[in-house]
């Protein structure tokens, strides 16, 4: 309640207490709240305990900020859960000791509010000639619109950085059209889309190449994928459904070097193979959200779906 307290709120009983009191002697312009320990040792420490009594598989606080780091005995209750149950918890962002030592363990999978993504590329592959398909598959119908629209509406909205590579100029019109940025051109090989690519992306913390004919991809699966970048900086991630791994993929910056020295022909997968200990999965649901559409049957068997 701005300018008069804070009070925690226990959501299954309705229980309130005061644990902080607005004091206009305090400096700054905002979060002029004193400490009120009593609320804590009131309301706070005894739920935490019941918690970890009852086993809950999963404990949600809003929030833990500067006024729960004042209070020994509810930190010390919160790291107990954090070893035993899984907590759902909004930080504060503040620079006190108790909250950064709670986003700096090992365990934890930090998402900033802020900023969720990160400082990440995303190279949409669109460079394949389609032979097994007849044509240029990427421009094909799919409930009305270019197939490779998919892929743009997957992957909108989470990169710092997104091109386009691909050979074909209705892709290139299309993408200029909707303000994708894309680069058109006519090396033959795979591993010279890689190159340009990851040049084109630039100063990033990771990238992400995804293909352009994966119709059923999931925005939700893209996203994943980056938080996971975000919070694993040094892994490879990519997709899998159950033990069968898949596209697209998501390399870290310190694989940039031998992204553009490829092997004649060679894709991400060849370091995926010189790195196994380096790679973790994000799970998909249905085996059909990682399906190319190789030929017009894939292509309607997709659209069934």
């Amino acid at each position: 309640m701005p300018g008069e307290g804070v009070y925690l709120r226990e959501d299954r009983t309705g229980k309130t207490a005061g644990i902080g009191r607005f004091d206009p002697s305090l400096p700054g312009m905002e979060n002029r709240m004193r400490l009120q320990a009593g609320g804590f040792a009131e309301l706070g420490l005894p739920v935490l305990e019941e918690w970890l009594r009852e086993g809950e598989k999963w404990v949600c606080i809003d929030e833990i900020g500067y006024l729960e780091s004042g209070c020994p005995g509810y930190c010390e209750a919160i790291r107990r859960l954090m070893d035993h149950e899984h907590l759902l918890a909004a930080v504060r962002k503040q620079e006190v000791p108790f909250l950064l030592e709670l986003l700096g363990r090992e365990d934890v999978f930090r998402v900033d509010l802020d900023a969720p993504f990160g400082n990440l590329g995303c190279v949409i592959m669109a460079s394949g000639l389609g032979r097994r398909f007849g044509g240029n598959k990427l421009m094909a119908d799919f409930h009305g619109e270019p197939l490779i629209c998919r892929a743009l509406e997957a992957t909108e909205g989470i990169f710092s950085r997104r091109v386009v590579v691909t050979r074909h100029p209705e892709v290139e019109a299309l993408c200029r059209d909707r303000n994708v940025p894309v680069l058109l051109h006519e090396l033959p090989l795979r591993s010279d889309t890689v190159r340009l690519g990851t040049q084109a992306v630039g100063d990033r913390d990771g990238c992400l190449f995804c293909p352009g004919d994966q119709p059923l991809l999931r925005r939700e699966t893209v996203a994943s994928l980056a938080l996971c970048a975000v919070n694993g900086k040094s892994f490879i991630w990519r997709t899998a459904f159950g033990d069968t791994p898949g596209a697209p993929v998501l390399f870290p910056r310190w694989t940039f070097p031998e992204l553009l020295t490829l092997p004649p022909g060679q894709g991400g997968g060849f370091l995926i193979k010189k790195y196994p200990g380096q790679v973790r999965s994000v799970p998909v649901r249905d085996a059909r959200e990682l399906m190319d559409a190789d030929s017009p049957e894939d292509l309607s068997a997709l659209q069934e779906r």
